[in-house]
């Protein structure tokens, strides 16, 4: 749910076109919720004017959250978090050299008063900077809240289907 298709309250951004690929569960998530969002390239090192403007006109922009993932020397989240008042989610990205453990260092290594909220590398940390920005979300939309928790329990009702399929082939 690009821009176009609903008001845009997350920004999506990334330091490189080559990151979507690895990235793109945080908009399938946001998706899922009807939630609008944004997607960018922009560098912490190459640009940083763009990142400064696009994170100081963020609020005004009507954004309420801004994901940013970046690999390697991942300092796109802290430069956003520096030049805004909204909450920020750090993305690390896999990377070749280092299997994302570079861009998870430097997306946890924050200084004080400089927040954060970062996520997994790989895995689960796409679908879940979307789920999280959604969470935020949820606390001013009591649409979006209720959404959430039937996600929620949802979840949970998968579980007990799998247990109970597990147990009804271990019985035999």
């Amino acid at each position: 749910m690009s821009e176009k298709s609903a008001a845009v309250k997350v920004g999506i951004i990334m330091g490189s076109d080559s990151d979507w690929p690895k990235i793109k569960g945080a908009a399938a998530a946001l998706d899922e919720f009807g939630v609008g969002y944004e997607v960018r390239v922009m560098s912490a090192h190459r640009t940083p004017h763009v990142v400064g403007e696009y994170a100081m006109t963020a609020v005004d922009r009507g954004l309420k959250v801004v994901i940013a993932a970046a690999g390697g020397a991942a300092h796109l989240a802290g430069v956003v978090a520096a030049h805004t008042t909204l909450p920020v989610i750090g993305l690390p990205v896999p990377t070749a050299e280092l299997g994302g453990l570079d861009s998870l260092l430097s997306t946890v290594q924050m200084p004080g008063d400089v927040p954060v909220a970062s996520m997994a590398v790989g895995m689960g940390g796409p679908r879940n900077a979307g789920l999280f920005a959604v969470q935020i979300l949820s606390l001013s939309d009591a649409d979006l809240a209720t959404k959430f928790a039937a996600f929620k329990t949802g979840l949970a009702d998968k579980i007990a289907a799998k247990d109970a399929k597990l147990q009804e082939s271990l019985a035999k």
